[in-house]
């Protein structure tokens, strides 16, 4: 899969997608459909736009990450909880085929734009509902971010160093990952579709995504009343595996998940004889014994330059990594050729590079069209769009509505 800048190669380019949904889960899983062709239309408060065009770095009081995250997305302000507002929405959602949204559970319905409404003027749309906590439970009118189900899956819990204290990301793992799954249900929901003719509401919890990716912590707990605790780097599965210094001032990271490979490490350190031993041969033994393996890989490579290191490796066939920061990335090969890093051209930063889409497909392009845009670039052409005259247009702004 190529990148193309036609809007039209996009193997979605059918879809028409609104995003009336902030801060981050909602706004990129519509960005994954937006870099695969679909349509999408930004909607955000005339006067309260999505809070992430203030968050992480700026350049010149230009913000980055929304570069990234409002890619591909037409933009229009809205107040939807104004009639004029509401009427917009309502524009909106009779042409589109996804709706996504995070508003707490009910304010929708508060504001006369709950799923009954939606679905009577478009049956065929799939409403997206993306929250905290999802629409149901004695939770689900608390605020809810990221940071709160990386804490409650389980994955702060068993992350850090075994005597230090839980830890979080540094960055919206738990929004990333439920990023994944509500475009994953949104394309399922459309799947569906073309069966039944209807579309439906698709409820995605931040809390349960990032809960699924952390193994069999549930049946761990139900079969053997044991949870998994903090180890660091290090694996309660498979050793050697943890970071390890370079004689030249570089970290590596070593994983041994295979058997085969954990034998050609230790053959590869000139400690033949640790793989040799009988508890070597099953990975939670191996992780046993960490303190033994570590020192013995963190010893050899300790005496060695980092391009020594990888190349050693690669020669014994053995699973290694340098452990890279952006600069890195943007540089090496592999994703040269992967084509991960894309240049874009964007009207306040002149090029800026940005990452890619998540896959290739064979027979068909990705779509980077254009970098995010300020709020409300396109309210008036997408108003006309659906039908709106000027003079409604200046309407609705007048009330503050747009």
């Amino acid at each position: 899969m190529s990148v193309s800048r036609e809007r039209a190669d996009g193997p979605l380019h059918d879809l028409r997608v609104v995003d009336a949904s902030t801060l981050f889960a909602g706004p990129m899983a519509a960005m994954h459909l937006g870099d695969l062709g679909a349509d999408v239309v930004k909607v955000e408060h005339p006067r309260r736009p999505d809070p992430s065009r203030g968050h992480g770095a700026a350049k010149d009081g230009v913000n980055l990450w929304w570069k990234t995250l409002g890619r591909n997305k037409r933009t229009v302000t809205a107040d939807l909880s104004s009639e004029g507002g509401r009427r917009v929405l309502l524009a909106l959602a009779e042409r589109a085929d996804v709706l996504v949204e995070n508003f707490r559970p009910g304010t929708l319905e508060r504001w006369g734009l709950g799923p009954d409404v939606l679905a009577e003027r478009n049956p065929r749309l799939v409403l997206a509902r993306v929250s905290g906590f999802g629409q149901v439970g004695p939770y689900r009118s608390r605020p809810g971010f990221g940071t709160l189900a990386e804490a409650m899956s389980g994955f702060a819990a068993m992350t850090g160093e075994p005597d230090g204290p839980p830890t979080l990301p540094p960055f919206g793992l738990a929004d990333g990952v439920a990023s994944l799954a509500t475009a994953f249900a949104i394309m399922t929901a459309l799947h569906a579709r073309r069966v039944t003719g209807r579309g439906q509401v698709v409820d995605v919890a931040i809390i349960e995504p990032i809960l699924a990716m952390l193994g069999p912590q549930i049946t761990r707990w139900d079969q053997l009343r044991t949870v998994q605790a903090r180890t660091g780097n290090r694996s309660s599965n498979n050793a050697p595996r943890n970071t390890y210094r370079t004689r030249d001032g570089h970290w590596v990271a070593v994983s041994t998940s295979a058997h085969s490979i954990a034998e050609r490490v230790m053959d590869l350190v000139g400690r033949p004889d640790l793989a040799a031993e009988p508890w070597f041969a099953d990975g939670a033994q191996r992780a046993r014994h960490a303190d033994v393996l570590d020192e013995a890989v963190g010893g050899w490579i300790a005496q060695r330059d980092r391009a020594e290191v990888l190349a050693a490796f690669e020669r014994a066939q053995a699973a290694v990594a340098p452990v890279y920061d952006a600069h890195d990335i943007v540089e090496d090969p592999q994703f040269r050729a992967l084509g991960t890093v894309h240049a874009m051209d964007d009207p306040e930063l002149g090029e800026v590079l940005v990452q890619g889409p998540l896959f290739r497909l064979s027979d068909a392009d990705a779509v980077l069209s254009f970098t995010g845009r300020p709020p409300g670039a396109d309210t008036d052409a997408v108003l006309s769009e659906l039908g709106f005259t000027p003079d409604e247009v200046t309407a609705l702004r007048e009330q503050g509505a747009v």
